[in-house]
């Protein structure tokens, strides 16, 4: 049975990747794959990462979790949204990026 991962740092991921999906899918209207599977999968995938509290921002991770069809589909929400989160969602964008940040240091 995988552990199932749901500490503050987790679920301020969660709501960072649901915020960055919903921005994307209100002005595409033909996406490769589903709004609602995108959303299920990426918590799934939050749900048994196996870094844990401890995950680095998925640009900064050295495991790609995700199958390759929602891999790409990924990279385009996270293309898309990562710019207009500082204006929809500011804090989480920061904090995101401050997080990216502390990771990139810690890696060199």
């Amino acid at each position: 049975m995988v552990k199932k991962n749901n500490g503050p740092k987790i679920q301020e991921e969660k709501r960072t990747v649901r915020a960055m999906i919903e921005l994307y899918y209100k002005t595409h209207d033909e996406p490769q794959i589903d709004k609602q599977k995108m959303l299920s999968y990426s918590q799934l995938r939050l749900d048994v990462c196996r870094f844990g509290e401890e995950k680095p921002t998925c640009k900064q991770c050295p495991v790609h979790c995700y199958r390759p069809d929602y891999k790409e589909q990924m990279k385009q929400i996270m293309r898309y949204s990562g710019p207009r989160m500082l204006v929809y969602h500011p804090i989480l964008a920061v904090r995101h990026l401050l997080k990216e940040h502390k990771s990139k240091k810690i890696k060199t």
